[in-house]
């Protein structure tokens, strides 16, 4: 059974930056997608960065330039490092993988409105 744990959440400023980790156990997918997504306050979760096994990944409009995503060179621990953070980057943040042949911004679509989700790691940007 897959296993997704969240962290590095936090407050920052407007512009500031933070780098977040999700622990990846119990996957043995040769072929996959993994990724981030976000849920605000009132609004539907979105995805916000992806990657599939052979290293392509795809970004939400919102944050292009702006965060990058990333893997543990064992495959199992993913990141986002995200700069120059905005207000509307406030969300709880969530992890997902999945055995797919999608690629990863197809993937990234689909998998903000169905699969099960962990507690997430919640990040505020305010002044």
């Amino acid at each position: 059974q897959v296993q997704l744990a969240e962290s590095g959440g936090g407050s920052v400023q407007p512009g500031g930056s933070l780098r977040l980790t999700c622990v990846i156990s119990g996957y043995t997918f040769t072929k996959y997608c993994m990724g981030w997504f976000r849920q605000a306050p009132g609004k539907e979760r979105e995805g916000v960065a992806a990657i599939d096994s052979d290293g392509d990944s795809r970004y939400a409009d919102t944050v292009k330039g702006r965060f990058t995503i990333s893997q543990g060179n064992d495959k199992n621990t993913l990141y986002l490092q995200m700069n120059n953070l905005k207000p509307e980057d406030t969300a709880i943040y969530f992890c997902a993988v999945d055995e797919t042949t999608l690629g990863p911004g197809s993937w990234m679509r689909m998998r903000a409105d169905v699969g099960t989700w962990g507690l997430g790691t919640q990040v505020t940007v305010s002044s």
